[in-house]
């Protein structure tokens, strides 16, 4: 799998091509949504699995996993409002409303009852998602990001990029122009355990356009607003579901499941190893077969002790 992200670094303009799976219809298109439309890819067969990426990326890093993970569900990738080839979007980015355009997306595709495994930024969508429409949503997977107002202001100090990014506009705005992305891109991604293998020229294409970078901004901008959300509803409106929480061996590690223990009952810690913060792609082997358990059948029990929060 790792081969996908090394061959997806071509591309500095434009996303390539889906990914294409035996025995799956490959789609791909722009669906409906309120103000806009999300750009979505849809993979394989089997049970609806919508992937939710983060920020400064786009729903290509999840290319190095969708052949695994489609060879056992219908797998459902999305571009946030505003990221990618999504929208930008007039209804606001705090995440309860990002969750709110996100299953218009996926009921208009057909779906009314689906899994969730969202990183970074995906993950806070995830969750909004699964705890605002909670009939909708079996299970759910957050990879490297913990919650505002549950740890995540604790962690700023890592890397200045947050309060940058969260920065009144048009601070970050102004200071970031089209020639710097890739310097300021970068700097985050070789961070990385194992920068080589992030598709990293894909992103820099994505946010040179200055629109896609402020509605990046925006995302971060809006974390006040997500912190007093999950603060006041953090007991009323706890999540019931399974929730396998991921963080890296090297990053956030335990903490993203200590976030997200504040507002579920049903909480599986998972490090994922030899891997940063990006770990679709730094280490998809161990991403794929920890989320085919977790999301598999009931049935299923992991191969090793390291899997153990994987388990179904």
């Amino acid at each position: 799998m790792g081969a996908s992200a090394t061959a997806a670094v071509s591309a500095a303009e434009a996303e390539p091509a889906v990914t294409t799976v035996s025995g799956g219809a490959d789609r791909q298109g722009d669906v409906p949504v309120e103000g806009g439309t999300v750009r979505y890819t849809m993979t394989g067969s089997g049970s609806p699995l919508v992937l939710l990426h983060g920020w400064p990326q786009t729903s290509w890093s999840w290319q190095p996993v969708i052949p695994a993970l489609a060879g056992q569900h219908t797998v459902i990738t999305l571009d946030l409002p505003g990221l990618g080839g999504s929208d930008p979007t007039t209804a606001g980015y705090d995440k309860a409303t990002t969750a709110r355009l996100v299953r218009q997306a996926v009921n208009n595709l057909g779906y009314t009852q689906v899994a969730l495994l969202g990183h970074d930024l995906g993950a806070m969508v995830a969750f909004n998602y699964a705890r605002d429409y909670p009939t909708e949503v079996t299970r759910i997977g957050v990879v490297e990001g913990p919650l505002p107002g549950f740890g995540l202001e604790d962690l700023y100090g890592i890397s200045w990029h947050f309060l940058f990014n969260a920065s009144p506009a048009p601070i970050p705005e102004t200071i970031m122009d089209d020639d710097e992305v890739s310097t300021y891109l970068g700097m985050l991604f070789e961070k990385a355990q194992h920068p080589e293998l992030i598709a990293q020229d894909v992103y820099f294409g994505a946010y040179e356009n200055p629109d896609k970078r402020s509605a990046g901004y925006e995302y971060y901008r809006a974390f006040v607003t997500d912190a007093a959300d999950y603060q006041e509803h953090a007991e009323s409106k706890r999540l019931e579901i399974p929730v396998m929480a991921m963080g890296a061996e090297h990053v956030f590690g335990s903490l993203v499941a200590e976030s997200f223990q504040q507002v579920a009952d049903d909480v599986r810690t998972v490090l994922a190893p030899d891997s940063g913060h990006w770990i679709p792609e730094e280490n998809p082997d161990f991403f794929g077969d920890c989320a085919l358990l977790f999301f598999g059948p009931s049935t299923g029990t992991p191969a090793s002790p390291e899997f153990a929060g994987c388990a179904p």
